[in-house]
């Protein structure tokens, strides 16, 4: 742990950003199970984020394993240390005055309740992408499903390790048979009807 560090105070604050910016920032956090249509659904809203003139960033949880979680496995305490890392990184960008989309599976509570403390009321959006595990498994895009079954691999959520169902989801977008289009314009709707877009 390192010592002897003090935190500097910057002129350019997080409201002064939001304010040139023209937007709240925030983090809308999708969590579900593999498969659950989070990484399409995350990118899509962004989509839509950019075209309504909104400054957004896009954390995924593929995309961060290539570079900042890059040393990182998928036992339980490297899930952990894996958040803890991107909950960090989500702070720094809601403090640009950015939106934050992110889309991990983030299986315990403990974990997306962490990167809640880190930031301010109401800046935390938690959306449970809630698609039964069954369909998650019809599609399996990775293949991943069929590994975790047969034993290929190991600490998979939903097979053979936990997946703690979000309590109090800000948006609780439960599953229906549509295109993954409708999907994401669903959320939009939901989170601008809740006022957090």
């Amino acid at each position: 742990m390192a010592t002897n560090i003090v935190w500097h105070k910057h002129d350019v604050n997080k409201k002064a950003r939001s304010e040139a910016l023209n937007q709240k920032p925030s983090v809308i956090w999708l969590t579900g199970l593999s498969g659950s249509g989070k990484s399409t659904i995350a990118n899509l809203l962004e989509k839509k984020l950019y075209s309504e003139s909104k400054k957004t960033y896009l954390l995924d949880g593929d995309n961060v394993r290539h570079g900042l979680c890059g040393d990182l496995g998928f036992d339980d305490k490297d899930r952990v240390e894996n958040i803890r890392r991107i909950s960090e990184v989500a702070k720094l960008f809601v403090d640009s005055g950015t939106i934050v989309i992110t889309a991990f599976i983030s299986p315990f509570k403990a974990d997306r309740a962490y990167c809640r403390s880190l930031l301010e009321q109401g800046e935390f959006i938690e959306v449970f992408v809630d698609t039964p595990i069954e369909v998650c498994e019809q599609r399996d895009p990775k293949g991943l499903y069929k590994k975790a079954r047969s034993g290929d691999i190991k600490h998979f959520t939903g097979i053979d390790s936990a997946y703690e169902v979000p309590e109090a989801p800000e948006v609780h977008l439960t599953y229906e048979d549509e295109t993954p289009e409708q999907t994401a314009e669903r959320l939009f709707t939901l989170l601008s009807t809740k006022g957090f877009v």
